[in-house]
């Protein structure tokens, strides 16, 4: 690992061995140890499950705070984690094993995409939940130093499983994290989005992103 850096520094033509420079290299190595602990660890192992009486209705965790290397420009991109869920059989989790999950799955380079649904099939193997649905919210840096890129610009994505799937259930779990829930909008084949209208109960509805913020959407087909 130091040996990469020190080649680095030497190919943007830097001085390694000016004063600044000269622990650079086992400096980012020692960082990145931990950056990337996540490479060959399991997030299931040491995943806590707790039978509680008459949980029956939707639990949501908050705020999960992580960071994650994008692996587009070994870049990092930071933010928080929502996780709302149907326990089945009363059986529930705690902070900290949905934490663990997180740390784990975040901690090597990464997609939030891909993290996301990382974390949702996860948790689906582990709690078996009805239902399931987490929500990321993230800042990535390789956007923001990109030509033209905004800064403080949020990327949202969502994985929904199970009963979560449902309107209604994803409705009531969204507004329990504190995010928009009433957006309903329909990508077109161009991959832009516009407005539509949509009659209740008709229709399979799925979530979507839209101006960076999660809502949901439905499409209604014809008879």
């Amino acid at each position: 690992m130091e040996r990469a850096v020190l080649a680095l520094l030497e190919a943007i033509g830097d001085d390694p061995k000016r004063e600044g420079l000269r622990e650079t290299p086992a400096r980012v190595a020692r960082l990145y140890q931990k950056v990337f602990s996540g490479l060959g660890e399991d997030p299931r192992s040491r995943f806590k499950l707790f039978k509680v009486a008459n949980q029956d209705g939707i639990l949501v965790v908050k705020d999960i705070a992580f960071h994650s290397m994008c692996e587009h420009h070994l870049l990092p991109f930071f933010g928080k984690i929502h996780v709302a869920y149907l326990p089945r059989d009363n059986y529930v989790t705690g902070l900290n094993s949905l934490t663990r999950v997180t740390e784990v799955l975040s901690r090597r380079p990464q997609l939030q995409e891909r993290l996301t649904n990382d974390i949702a099939d996860t948790l689906m193997d582990c709690l078996r939940p009805r239902g399931l649905l987490v929500v990321t919210e993230a800042q990535h840096l390789c956007m923001s130093l990109s030509e033209g890129g905004k800064r403080g610009a949020t990327a949202v994505s969502s994985a929904a499983r199970g009963a979560m799937l449902a309107l209604s259930m994803r409705r009531e779990a969204l507004l329990m994290m504190n995010l928009p829930a009433g957006d309903r909008t329909e990508p077109k084949r161009t991959g832009k989005y516009r407005a539509v209208r949509t009659r209740p109960g008709v229709g399979r509805k799925t979530p979507r992103v839209r101006s960076g913020r999660v809502g949901v959407s439905g499409r209604t087909p014809r008879a």
